[in-house]
């Protein structure tokens, strides 16, 4: 059986990426139901509306689920004892040391996954005893590694580097991505972008349309003064480049980003000053279909691929 598959008791190792705006209960039951592992984005929740998801993704599927949770969050220590309390079977972090809650999770059952952007982070993570490692390369959407790996070269040095469950993350909306990843040693795919243009997907339908709408070098990875971040070039990017070509500093930067920009742009569907954050796979993405069907799709098209090229020889 897959590793990951064992390790999360799925049918199929895809996991959807807990994505701040867009990753509510509604879409990660689906996926779950769908038989990957869904899961629930809480960096844009506040604890008793993550309560909240996580019940009614408790009632709407009985499939193994999980939570994404950004270390970094402030009312971190409330999500953690939310997690406990109800009981979720497994979670992903990031953003952060995963030292800090590894072993108190995993004292009460949890799975523990952390996501790194580079092998240095990859290696403390196994050392912090993570069940598994999601290897996210810069062409993700959202936050991101400052070193600008990409996918194809991160995984394989990963794998080097590591003995524990590998999932791959960063441009992988297709069967053939994954089976790309496979053949470079993931055990698993994490994926964002593609279910975020779903229907079940929490996100304003203006940003939605926005994503299926992107074109090849429409999204790009900015502010890595602050914390790096790719998204869909709008006016709030030009407003953002204009204060470069200006020679601002690192606070103003911080004054022009504000808050809840990315909530304006993602959530309430600001397509002008919002902050959208996508991956460059978006480019590939042209129809807003439901969770289940990406699933479907991308499983289907793996087994096509792997097969086609199991008797290839040269």
């Amino acid at each position: 059986m897959n590793k990951i598959s064992n390790l999360f008791q799925v049918k199929y190792p895809i996991i959807q990426a807990g994505m701040i705006w867009c990753s509510g209960w509604e879409l990660a039951s689906a996926v779950s139901n769908a038989g990957g592992l869904g899961l629930i984005g809480s960096g844009s929740m506040y604890p008793d509306v993550l309560r909240s998801h996580i019940q009614k993704c408790k009632l709407a599927t009985n499939k193994p689920y999980g939570v994404n949770v950004p270390l970094l969050y402030p009312n971190i220590e409330e999500h953690i004892k939310i997690i406990i309390e109800e009981k979720v079977p497994i979670v992903f972090t990031s953003a952060g040391n995963p030292k800090t809650w590894t072993n108190i999770l995993k004292a009460e059952g949890i799975k523990v996954v952390h996501v790194v952007s580079n092998v240095k982070f990859a290696l403390k993570s196994a050392e912090a005893g993570v069940d598994a490692i999601v290897a996210e390369g810069f062409e993700a959407g959202g936050h991101n590694g400052r070193e600008e790996t990409t996918t194809l070269c991160l995984i394989p040095m990963v794998k080097k580097a590591i003995d524990i469950p590998l999932i791959a993350a960063g441009g992988i909306a297709t069967g053939g991505a994954m089976a790309a990843m496979f053949c470079l040693g993931a055990d698993g795919v994490q994926v964002g972008s593609r279910f975020a243009a779903t229907i079940e997907s929490s996100a304003h339908q203006n940003f939605k349309e926005r994503i299926i709408n992107t074109l090849e070098g429409d999204t790009i990875l900015t502010l890595k003064e602050l914390t790096p971040v790719r998204l869909i070039k709008n006016e709030f990017y030009t407003q953002v480049e204009a204060a470069y070509q200006a020679g601002a500093s690192k606070e103003q930067l911080n004054e022009l980003l504000g808050r809840g920009r990315a909530k304006k742009g993602m959530f309430e569907g600001d397509l002008i000053e919002g902050e959208l954050e996508i991956g460059q796979i978006s480019g590939l993405i042209k129809a807003i279909v439901p969770a289940a069907q990406v699933v479907e799709e991308m499983v289907k098209e793996f087994e096509e691929v792997m097969s086609k090229f199991k008797n290839q020889s040269f």
